[in-house]
């Protein structure tokens, strides 16, 4: 096992410099300022999912703790894109983008404070939810970034928390969970994830810690193709509606959508249908036309990637939805597509900005 200190901490001294604007810091690292255009990162993305939305402060304090290496250090190469919050869900989703070598103590410290300030036996909240810090996934950005190299973090990530935190638990998804590298949805049925209430957290035997603290509750860790959360909301109270939607939508079910995972909640008066957007390697059976228009492609370590395209699940939902009478109200792309958020997180580190949320609350199509 290589330690994560020795993987992700061998890299110089930082300084912090105050700036005027959003971006407080610029940053200096081995002499060379972190403000001026870099070529050559290797980026990855962790959507760091937490079960709080309904306090601010606590969900900012845990997007600041990323941002250090200890307590009053800002730290280098990284930064929070991204703060999408949910108060019906009582969850919030941190996107933290970096280098590949350094992500993974920022996750860490971000972690740890997530531990410290969410209690999962006081959360009140429609989703479904085993963790204080529910969801750790990492996601290669940079093409050169390999989805083992994102899962060999994933892990180094568990063994330090667990360290740190010796009464968190956690389990493993993906290119983590070696050697059966069984997918999320596969993890979350076999622990019961979707059905919260039936958990008896005694007969869970995770991957990473001896048993399922009462506080913390169990973290899902891994590695895998970048997964997009698109949400689409209709304009009813019958989530009944809302569940036949979800089910016609299911990659897993006939004539559904390659690649999505969909559940129903009832949200803010109207009910939302809330979308996992997977990638996939192998081409879907469609024309040249079709894959134009429905998918959307990237690379990883030069093979293709595809997903389905947000504008496209929109216009399926809507069209579903209108065959009971119901129209849309609106479609929230939680974060960024593949291609918009290494851009982003590219420009941030040039620009030395890691409090990048700031500027992008929620983005809405």
């Amino acid at each position: 096992m290589v330690a994560l200190l020795e993987r992700f901490q061998n890299r110089g001294g930082n300084i912090g410099k105050e700036e005027s604007g959003i971006c407080l810091q610029h940053w200096i690292v081995s002499g060379q300022n972190m403000a001026s255009p870099r070529v050559g990162f290797r980026l990855a993305v962790c959507l760091l999912n937490i079960s709080e939305a309904r306090k601010q402060d606590i969900v900012e304090r845990i997007a600041e703790a990323a941002l250090r290496d200890k307590p009053g250090q800002k730290k280098t190469q990284t930064t929070v894109l991204n703060i999408f919050s949910d108060y019906d869900y009582n969850r919030s989703v941190l996107t933290l983008a970096g280098p590949i070598e350094t992500l993974g103590i920022s996750i860490v410290t971000a972690c740890t404070e997530a531990y410290d300030l969410i209690d999962i036996e006081q959360h009140d909240g429609i989703h479904p939810c085993l963790g204080s810090v529910d969801l750790v996934p990492i996601y290669p950005l940079s093409e050169s970034v390999s989805l083992e190299e994102c899962g060999e973090v994933a892990r180094d990530i568990a063994e330090r928390l667990s360290h740190d935190v010796p009464d968190c638990s956690m389990f493993y998804f993906g290119y983590a969970d070696q050697p059966l590298k069984r997918d999320l949805v596969q993890r979350r049925k076999e622990l019961n994830w979707y059905k919260r209430s039936n958990l008896n957290v005694n007969e869970i035997k995770p991957d990473v810690g001896m048993t399922v603290s009462p506080r913390y509750g169990l973290t899902g860790i891994g590695a895998s193709p970048y997964v997009m959360n698109c949400n689409v909301t209709i304009d009813t109270q019958d989530l009944n509606i809302g569940q036949q939607i979800a089910s016609a939508v299911r990659g897993a079910n006939p004539g559904g959508l390659r690649g999505i995972q969909a559940m129903a909640f009832p949200h803010e008066g109207t009910v939302e249908i809330a979308c996992n957007v997977e990638s996939f390697k192998d081409k879907p059976p469609s024309s040249v036309t079709e894959k134009s228009t429905q998918y959307i492609s990237y690379y990883i370590q030069g093979e293709e990637y595809l997903y389905f395209s947000p504008i496209s699940i929109e216009r399926q939902i809507k069209k579903l939805a209108a065959s009971h009478e119901v129209p849309t109200v609106g479609t929230a792309l939680v974060g960024f597509t593949p291609e918009r958020c290494k851009n982003l997180a590219e420009q941030a580190i040039r620009e030395g900005c890691g409090e990048f949320w700031k500027r992008h609350k929620t983005i809405t199509m």
